[in-house]
């Protein structure tokens, strides 16, 4: 009975690890696929994936550089917005999804341009994640003062 309740113990925090590498694959690749929508990725866009990996949504910062360069060449096989929006949906909290959206905003802009396909992007990713379009625009505010500052 004590062997079965470890083996069950064991396989619960083997998943939970899953899930965590899971998050990371899903937050990296949905932000490469947000700074790649304009047709390339800049040292800014990159170094922005990686602070707000590390410093936002608290990831290890040697699993970010692996899975960040997995994510890079793997850019060109992207995947259906609904694919990341139904995993966020289900696992995030609304302030962790507007934290997201924010974070976006901060990687398309970390270039010094917007394109109309970035802003774009991200209106669609933000009604996906039932973010009203206020609760968007001022996450936008906050990424531009972030980046002007």
């Amino acid at each position: 009975m004590i062997n079965l309740l470890k083996n069950i113990l064991n396989n619960q925090s083997s998943i939970e690890e899953k899930g965590d590498t899971k998050n990371l694959e899903l937050l990296c690749g949905l932000m490469i696929e947000a700074a790649y929508t304009d047709g390339q990725i800049d040292e800014n866009e990159l170094n922005k994936i990686k602070s707000s990996l590390i410093n936002i949504f608290e990831e290890d910062p040697n699993e970010v550089n692996l899975v960040l360069d997995e994510a890079i060449k793997n850019k060109n096989n992207s995947k259906s917005l609904h694919h990341y929006t139904s995993f966020i949906n289900k696992n995030f909290t609304a302030d962790k999804k507007l934290l997201l959206v924010e974070a976006l905003w901060e990687i398309v802009l970390s270039d010094g341009e917007i394109h109309d396909f970035e802003s774009n992007l991200i209106r669609r990713l933000a009604g996906l994640l039932y973010i009203n379009d206020v609760s968007s625009g001022n996450a936008k505010k906050r990424a531009l003062d972030k980046i002007l500052k």
